[in-house]
């Protein structure tokens, strides 16, 4: 028996099992009348198989009631069991749907706007193209390589929900096929896009990355998802999220040349995601790209950290001045209230 809310699916063997003990027949007898094993009788009593056309033939004989009435009744056992658990699974998925950040996914136009909480559902199983919203739990589903500042529930699921953004935007970017060392080797012309101007090197940045089997998309800052960027495979392409969250640009580079890492160093299609070492290797990873270790160590030890120094080692470093400002605010080397109008703000058009 299988019961919900609002339905309960009784198995036509409560009514066998009825029949036999008015009869005060044993279930081995009946599997000798009915030619069938005594393990077959047993799962048919607690519906555990199916009761077929032919069994409910047998049924009429031995037991003297209509084989039209036990199709009938393993079809509204059917029926019943489907209701029940749908019923089930949408109030299970209404508990996961209130963790969704849906206001604010229904301003942006990635889901409907809903009135009660089944629509949610509804509307957030179309969106994720799940029949269930629990099913978001399978690995084989969600296999993200990502940058956040923080980790909670909630900001989990926004971070799916950002990435299935992400995901639908991708799909009409196309992409050659997914070449690593084509993309190793453009490393050096990305960077230098640094120094121009969003409006200038955004349709260069997704070209050079298409032309890798990459596909760069801007999505909108979601809130609680405390997300920076997202890297995950979708068919035979590799898709990379970037947020203008903040739109500092050296947090910007930084969040792209750290998902471009978990590309390079393998890190993407894990069946579990990524690892916190790996999150610090694509961390290191893209700072010594962006600036290199040797090299920043070196202007660390003058110690000179007037803004014309700042300035004259970007200019050596070939970099946006506003990323190495935000290196030396990220290490201690100077506070965050210093040359910060050397960072530049990026209005990126999502």
């Amino acid at each position: 028996m299988e019961r919900s809310r609002t339905y309960i699916a009784v198995p036509p063997g409560s009514t066998i099992k009825e029949q036999l003990e008015y009869r005060g027949m044993s279930q081995k007898e009946f599997a000798a009348r009915m030619d069938m094993s005594e393990k077959h009788i047993s799962k048919l009593i607690n519906g555990e198989v199916q009761l077929t056309p032919e069994t409910a033939v047998k049924l009429e004989f031995v037991l003297g009631v209509p084989a039209s009435f036990w199709n009938n009744l393993e079809a509204i056992y059917r029926e019943k069991l489907i209701k029940v658990a749908a019923e089930n699974s949408m109030d299970y998925d209404v508990e996961i749907a209130q963790n969704f950040p849906y206001s604010e996914m229904a301003k942006l136009g990635w889901v409907p706007e809903a009135r009660n909480n089944n629509e949610k559902v509804i509307n957030l199983r179309k969106y994720f193209e799940v029949i269930e919203i629990k099913l978001l739990d399978n690995n084989q589903i969600t296999r993200i390589a990502c940058r956040r500042l923080a980790i909670t529930e909630k900001s989990d699921l926004a971070l799916l929900a950002w990435a299935q953004e992400a995901k639908i935007k991708s799909r009409s970017i196309k992409t050659s096929p997914i070449n690593i060392k084509k993309l190793i080797s453009v490393l050096p012309k990305i960077r230098e896009m640094t120094l121009i101007k969003p409006e200038v090197f955004c349709l260069e940045l997704k070209k050079e990355l298409a032309d890798c089997g990459i596909a760069l998309v801007f999505v909108p800052h979601l809130k609680g998802s405390f997300l920076q960027g997202a890297t995950f495979m979708d068919g035979n392409k590799i898709v990379v999220g970037l947020t203008a969250r903040g739109k500092d640009a050296d947090k910007f580079w930084f969040s792209l040349f750290h998902e471009l890492a978990h590309i390079i160093l393998g890190h993407v299609n894990q069946l579990n995601g990524t690892t916190e070492d790996d999150e610090k290797k694509a961390d290191s990873f893209a700072s010594d790209t962006l600036i290199p270790e040797t090299e920043f160590e070196i202007f660390k030890k003058e110690g000179d950290y007037s803004e014309g120094s700042v300035l004259s080692f970007s200019k050596k470093q070939k970099i946006a001045p506003g990323i190495v400002v935000g290196r030396m605010q990220k290490e201690g080397v100077i506070g965050y209230n210093r040359f910060n109008k050397l960072k530049e703000k990026y209005d990126i058009a999502i």
